[in-house]
């Protein structure tokens, strides 16, 4: 898949999760989430080549500076993947996320050790959606279509299917197994805030 097909594939995402979004052009111009995702796609093809990695750390440092979405240049970022709003996000460097992800702003995939060239973040997987301020922290794994609560801090894996809020987390599976996660949002008051 090339390089437009990818921004065309990304634009489609953030219209079908963003009801704010008017058209693909409103969201390609507006949206900082995107932007620093596009420039995430660059930088980390930049950081696999050792002689080009100040580059992809100046760019990345740049992108933050411009979006306020930071993303260091090693993270894996998945396809589909939007960042709502973006301020304030911060994805550390050996973070792995995976497709159809979803981020509000002021999200941390951050890390608990202080180890070099260990994995220090979490791994998300496919499907996970992760509310405003919340910190997922360590190296850890969030399964396949998780809901994380607005401000939650996540320090333990988390199962595929499971909501997990509050601080610590705690976690739980939805009531209705299936339940749209929008629909969710209604019975879950955690999940907003």
């Amino acid at each position: 898949m090339g390089f437009l097909d990818r921004v065309r594939e990304d634009l489609d995402a953030a219209m079908a999760r963003d009801p704010a979004a008017v058209n693909r052009a409103d969201v390609a111009v507006n949206s900082p989430g995107l932007h620093a995702i596009w420039v995430h796609r660059v930088s980390h093809r930049l950081w696999q080549r050792p002689a080009w990695k100040p580059v992809a750390r100046a760019l990345s440092t740049l992108t933050r500076a411009v979006t306020g979405v930071e993303i260091h240049p090693g993270a894996t970022l998945g396809r589909r993947f939007f960042i709502d709003h973006g301020m304030g996000v911060v994805i550390g460097e050996t973070a792995i996320v995976g497709d159809d992800v979803m981020l509000y702003h002021g999200v941390t995939l951050g890390g608990r050790s202080m180890a070099r060239g260990v994995k220090r973040h979490p791994s998300v997987g496919d499907g996970v959606t992760i509310g405003a301020g919340a910190r997922v922290l360590g190296d850890i794994e969030i399964g396949d279509g998780v809901q994380i609560g607005a401000n939650s801090v996540v320090v333990k894996d988390v199962p595929a299917g499971a909501v997990a809020t509050g601080i610590p987390a705690t976690i739980r599976f939805p009531d209705v197994p299936g339940e749209d996660p929008y629909e969710a949002l209604f019975r879950e008051p955690a999940l907003f805030i």
